[in-house]
């Protein structure tokens, strides 16, 4: 039999697991395509943001994770064109060939045409989003400690983070345990001063997908750490350190944090007709791509219709591209030798998000947790959902350290030179404007 050329096109949850499952068999040469050389855990970038946990702890290099597979090979370069009728693709790193194709390229922030979020907010999809949001947070208090300008000093130390989904309501926790723990003790300057952290989300509810009780404790623990809590209203604008909401109301910030909403990054070279709802590639209950034949998508980049139980297309979370890659390398085996495929059915698992040390909610199928329960079921099912036992042995440490001493010491501003010239071109542009006055 002809070994089949397999290139995958994203190593998230799906990528990876479709790619363990095809490595070591000898029909398959699997090539995996990514602008970045490591896998991540995106469910804990807002820890690495908030200066819990360290890059290294969510993150593992391909290449170290299959390094012992004969038949795997890594290409480092973004996507750019697929061409089927080649049946090959374009990367920044080459062209490739191939005989199945898969998409497994998650989503990228959605801001909705809004020109000016999208290039003044900050937000938290990859491991850079979050360092650059932790240089963010740390910065501007640091900035604190040195104005004189009471308006200026309330604008840096107030937070706006817009969408109440599991990762706002936990980036938000996060920052008020923050506030409530560390920084009063890391920066005595701002002992006096409050800090204001707003929610807002469009829904009338915080955590949209989960029940109603986990939205109602949910939204009890996020007021009781001093959260403010805005509803049914969305962000409109952010510019001039301004956040519109949609009934007017005016935030002053140097912080708009966006989770609100994500879309699918657009494939170059697929036809209209195989792209749905938010540029999601529709695809039949195997996963293969509408109007394709050996094209496939998996996760968060597409969308099934044919699960009965999820006729409007699955939800966007890691379990569910994790099931979808590993069946589709059973599917795929089952192809090569002519045996009947197996059409895709998501097994929900349940949902959990934590708002803070102690504060969680979880619903399983057929039960609900709150409290310090659900906080340790987050803990474990995190914890061991990270790729190798190097990540859990880390995040574990970092993670105990923090809950006896509600504190930790991985606070640091990482990208000095960008800052340097951030802070230059401030200063330039001051001087132009005394110069103009002149």
């Amino acid at each position: 039999m002809t070994t089949k050329k397999i290139v995958i096109v994203g190593g998230g949850f799906a990528g990876i697991n479709l790619a363990l499952e095809l490595c070591n068999d000898d029909d398959f040469q699997v090539t995996l395509v990514d602008k970045n050389n490591y896998n991540f855990f995106s469910p804990l970038l807002y820890q690495v943001a908030t200066g819990f946990l360290e890059a290294s702890n969510i993150s593992y290099p391909f290449r170290k994770l299959f390094q012992d597979k004969h038949n795997f090979r890594f290409s480092l370069g973004a996507f750019t064109k697929v061409i089927p009728e080649k049946n090959q693709i374009e990367t920044a790193g080459g062209d490739l060939s191939y005989d199945y194709l898969v998409f497994s390229t998650g989503t990228i922030s959605n801001y909705f045409g809004m020109e000016n979020v999208k290039r003044n907010a900050v937000p938290m999809k990859t491991v850079n989003d979050a360092l650059a949001l932790r240089n963010h947070i740390l910065l501007n208090i640091e900035k604190a400690t040195k104005t004189d300008d009471p308006a200026e000093r309330k604008k840096l130390l107030t937070t706006v983070v817009s969408g109440a989904g599991p990762t706002g309501v936990e980036v938000s926790g996060m920052l008020a345990e923050m506030n409530k723990n560390i920084f009063k003790k890391d920066y005595p300057e701002l002992k006096s001063e409050k800090t204001n952290i707003y929610l807002v989300d469009p829904l009338p509810v915080v955590l949209g997908p989960m029940s109603k009780k986990s939205q109602r404790e949910t939204l009890a623990e996020l007021k009781e750490l001093g959260i403010h809590v805005i509803l049914n209203q969305s962000v409109k604008d952010y510019d001039n350190d301004v956040v519109l909401l949609s009934d007017g109301t005016e935030i002053e910030t140097k912080s708009l944090i966006w989770t609100s909403g994500v879309t699918a990054p657009e494939i170059e070279g697929l036809q209209e007709t195989s792209l749905g709802k938010g540029k999601r590639v529709l695809v039949d209950g195997y996963n293969k791509v509408i109007g394709t034949e050996n094209i496939y998508a998996l996760g968060d980049v597409c969308l099934m219709k044919s699960d009965e139980k999820f006729p409007d297309g699955h939800p966007q979370l890691a379990q569910v591209a994790i099931q979808q890659g590993k069946l589709l390398g059973k599917n795929l085996k089952r192809l090569s030798h002519n045996k009947a495929q197996t059409p895709f059915e998501y097994k929900d698992k349940g949902t959990m998000a934590i708002i803070g040390v102690n504060k969680a909610v979880a619903d399983l199928p057929g039960l609900h947790f709150k409290g310090f329960i659900a906080f340790m079921l987050w803990l474990v099912v995190h914890l061991f959902s990270l790729i190798r036992y190097r990540n859990q042995i880390k995040t574990f440490y970092n993670w105990m350290v923090a809950f006896f001493t509600r504190d930790q010491s991985l606070r640091f501003i990482m990208n000095p030179r960008q800052e340097d010239f951030v802070v230059k071109k401030e200063k330039a542009v001051s001087t132009k404007k005394e110069i103009e006055k002149a």
